[in-house]
């Protein structure tokens, strides 16, 4: 190619490129909502947004202290962290989820989103390889495996898959967006298909201390695993149980070889929890008091949101955990999104879900008890 040639090439990332890394990606689903948003807000009294599932409430004064007590903190973090960090990780898998975990097998991440977006990247995974993941997920474990060249593969049952090609399985239970939740002999099948075909499994179990009418099981609990957590992984965050999402407060635990390769690759991205957010961390951790403050919160906007829904004519499916209710009329999706829109109610079209979700719609209950009691009023009539 001639110099002049090549002044004319167009820039990475620019149209014309010979290679943008959006053009393997699907829409970003939230954009096609937009017009949905513009009804709803345009009511009268307002808009009560239970789209997507971000905390309102505020973060715990003990977490707040414990960032702003760390914040004159010049110098580089690590990858790593603290051992304190990760020994408040491990000790609460132990507290809560009854896991025997040592601090040596968790890794700090920059949120959960961020760890699911990369990781069959950072596992090395590409073209001829498959990524694993529910027919009813969130996006991103799609997103993910087009980001590195893999094939992305949505599964209802294991048996389903090709193991030879599948490198990656994905779990999610709570699910985002069903609320289902698996049992731990579900989860132990997982494993269990998961070890005899070498396949890494990951757990996305971001909303496990958010059951309602079940008790979620960790994939490393021993009555699941066994007296070994190889090959598994688990991740965690902090964004629902201790209102952090704006801190970008997870990790993600397990097989230790593979959490010792992570932590090798992480370091040259640089993909650091910034301090204040770490020593935050150790602090949110350890205290379960302010957990179960949110959790009162959560039951009764819950309680009420079925309680409207059901009287409008929808019906309620799984939603035993997590902070959603996933509900239909049998009709399609967009028809009910449309609708809820007139009433100034804006809800997540299940079909972001994969198209099994087509006639559900997600009702996020994560908005404050003023706007939960004003659409309840308007769902009344």
């Amino acid at each position: 190619m001639s110099t002049k040639d090549a002044v004319r090439a167009p820039f990475p990332g620019h149209p014309g490129a010979a290679r943008r890394v959006s053009d393997l990606l699907p829409t970003f689903p939230w954009d096609k909502l937009e017009p949905y948003k513009a009804t709803a807000l345009a009511h009268p009294d307002g808009i009560c947004d239970f789209s997507v599932g971000t905390p309102v409430d505020p973060v715990p004064d003990l977490i707040q202290q414990a960032l702003a007590g760390s914040s004159d903190t010049p110098g580089y973090p690590t990858v790593w962290g603290p051992l304190a960090l990760r020994q408040a990780a491990a000790d609460w898998l132990r507290r809560r989820m009854g896991a025997d975990i040592g601090p040596q097998a968790v890794l700090p991440t920059v949120g959960s989103k961020e760890l699911v977006a990369w990781l069959p990247g950072q596992l090395g995974l590409g073209p001829g390889d498959q990524v694993a993941f529910p027919r009813l997920a969130y996006p991103t474990y799609e997103v993910g495996a087009r980001l590195c060249g893999a094939e992305p593969v949505a599964y209802e049952d294991v048996d389903e898959l090709d193991p030879a090609r599948v490198r990656l399985l994905w779990l999610n239970s709570p699910s985002n967006p069903t609320g289902r939740v698996l049992t731990a002999a579900q989860l132990r099948r997982a494993v269990e298909w998961a070890r005899e075909h070498r396949v890494l499994l990951v757990s996305d179990e971001c909303y496990l201390e958010l059951g309602w009418e079940a008790e979620p099981v960790s994939v490393l609990h021993p009555d699941v695993c066994g007296d070994s957590h190889e090959g598994l992984l688990a991740v965690h965050s902090l964004s629902k149980r201790s209102n952090l999402a704006g801190y970008r407060a997870s990790f993600v635990a397990g097989d230790p070889v593979v959490v010792r390769e992570l932590l090798e690759i992480r370091k040259h991205g640089g993909m650091i929890v910034p301090a204040p957010v770490q020593a935050a961390t150790v602090v949110a951790l350890g205290d379960d008091a302010h957990v179960a403050e949110q959790r009162a919160r959560y039951a009764a906007r819950r309680a009420a949101l079925r309680e409207a829904l059901e009287g409008y004519g929808f019906r309620i499916e799984h939603s035993q955990a997590s902070l959603y209710l996933w509900a239909t009329r049998d009709e399609p999706c967009w028809d009910t999104v449309a609708e809820l829109a007139r009433l100034g109610i804006l809800v997540a079209p299940g079909d972001f879900y994969g198209p099994a979700g087509d006639r559900f719609v997600r009702v996020a209950f994560t908005a404050t008890d003023e706007r939960v009691a004003a659409a309840v009023a308007r769902l009344r009539g």
